[in-house]
């Protein structure tokens, strides 16, 4: 019977021995269901302006939607089959905890699922290590390069980046300096004169 239901030996036990369950009929949740008190195109309303104003959670909506509304209309963002006069007011007057219970089948959805800060095996394996009891190489073509940010103890604000390019068999050495912003990426900036 363990094997067969997956249940415990005490609560088969109980089920065995105990009172005749109620009809199924019975167990059901039996509370009234609240009718909606939001559209559909409300709804939608909602996450089409939620998008353009760069996803805020719903306390800031609610502040930002008197501010954006007269903006959006006027850029005609809002010139869309959902974006009724009803639905305008249903928005305006949904409150931060409905706009948040409201997206967060979006936000579910936007969700990286999939994506780990660990570098896989076969990038791993890829890049060979030199360790310092290796022999150095002595064939041409294998350089060494590291990168140095001039931030001193904190990374706020801006600050030189350094790319230092090391040959290891001439020894030739390339630096640079590449422009860059403290979040952008490097992915470009390595073409030497």
């Amino acid at each position: 019977m363990m094997t067969t239901t997956g249940m415990g030996r005490s609560t088969a036990r109980r089920m065995l021995t105990g009172p005749p369950l109620p009809d199924p009929a019975d167990q059901v949740d039996r509370r009234r269901l609240r009718p909606k008190t939001y559209s559909d195109d409300a709804r939608t309303l909602l996450e089409h302006v939620w998008a353009l104003m760069g996803m805020p959670c719903g306390k800031y909506l609610t502040v930002m939607l008197p501010l954006w509304l007269p903006l959006l209309q006027e850029a005609g963002d809002l010139d869309k089959p959902f974006a009724t006069g009803e639905s305008l007011i249903e928005l305006e007057a949904m409150s931060p905890a409905t706009i948040d219970r409201y997206l967060a089948p979006a936000r579910r959805a936007m969700q990286l699922r999939g994506i780990s800060t660990t570098p896989s095996p076969l990038l791993r394996n890829s890049i060979g290590l030199s360790k310092v009891g290796d022999a150095p190489p002595t064939t041409p073509g294998v350089i060494e390069a590291d990168t140095v940010a001039h931030c001193g103890p904190t990374f706020a604000g801006e600050f030189a980046r350094t790319v230092t390019m090391t040959h290891l068999v001439t020894g030739w050495t390339e630096n640079a300096s590449p422009t860059l912003t403290k979040r952008e990426a490097p992915p470009h900036a390595l073409t030497f004169q």
